[in-house]
């Protein structure tokens, strides 16, 4: 059966990838490309603006068509307003934008009374299979002393800081180990560091399209696991994967482990 797939901030980066690889994709059909109400290519056909070509599929700020997933890939406020109508119309979603609030969070945890959702900060399939090994070296250095450091980069336009990649890195690593100080970078005399910390450090640089690096170091020897994106295509290819898995599904919370079948 073909899915019916809309997508959410359509001519952003990642709008304009996940539309150029469900155009070649026969499990689903683009039925909705959309963006804010003020975009200054509103009714161009998405295939266009995504350089793959007419789809007849125009960019548009409403969803009226019929659809069985939606993907958002947007800013926050944008992505309150896509929540809103996939509730509304029962359509199963999967987003990826970060940079939520606490009152937006809470939200999306609401909604997904209502329907299927899928939310996750990174779609990328080795990333969340890395996610996994983090947790299994956790539990396995929990009583080791061993301390904690995340590295990320990426381009120079990404607006929040460290990524919700690295924060849910974070988390996992955090509540295994029981580590209660979350450290966003280090200046002047901090002192000795103490042994409840996880470090986040930050990288902005050139059109880096993503990049985290956990340390566990202990004295005398450390274990760095680094994943990397080369390009967008893996978080599209995650993200159109996990529309395919939701759709159909019953209403609850989901995330990128229930795709991967962990």
């Amino acid at each position: 059966m073909t899915i019916r797939l809309a997508i959410h901030g359509a001519a952003g980066r990642m709008g304009q990838r996940l539309i150029a690889l469900a155009a070649v994709d026969r499990e689903l059909e683009l039925v909705a490309a959309l963006d804010a109400p003020n975009h200054p290519r509103l009714n161009e056909d998405a295939g266009i603006i995504a350089g793959v070509g007419r789809l007849d599929v125009p960019l548009l700020a409403t969803l009226d068509a019929p659809a069985d997933a939606a993907i958002d890939f947007s800013v926050p406020d944008a992505a309150e307003t896509i929540l809103e109508i996939c509730r509304q119309k029962k359509i199963p979603l999967v987003t990826a934008t970060t940079g939520l609030s606490e009152s937006q969070t809470a939200k999306l945890r609401a909604a997904a009374k209502e329907i299927p959702l899928l939310w996750s900060p990174n779609m990328s399939l080795a990333v969340n299979l890395t996610m996994k090994l983090a947790e299994v070296a956790a539990r396995a250095l929990v009583d080791k002393d061993a301390d904690v450091e995340i590295l990320e980069r990426h381009h120079r336009f990404k607006e929040d800081s460290p990524s919700g990649t690295a924060l849910k890195f974070g988390r996992i690593v955090a509540e295994v180990m029981n580590l209660t100080e979350h450290r966003h970078g280090r200046e002047g005399r901090p002192g000795k560091r103490p042994h409840n910390e996880i470090g986040y450090h930050a990288v902005r640089v050139g059109d880096n399209p993503g990049e985290h690096t956990i340390i566990f170091a202990l004295l005398g020897e450390s274990i760095e696991m680094t994943v990397r994106a080369t390009n967008r295509d893996c978080y599209a290819l995650g993200a159109l994967s996990a529309a395919k898995f939701l759709a159909g599904r019953p209403a609850g919370m989901y995330g990128m482990e229930d795709v991967l079948g962990f």
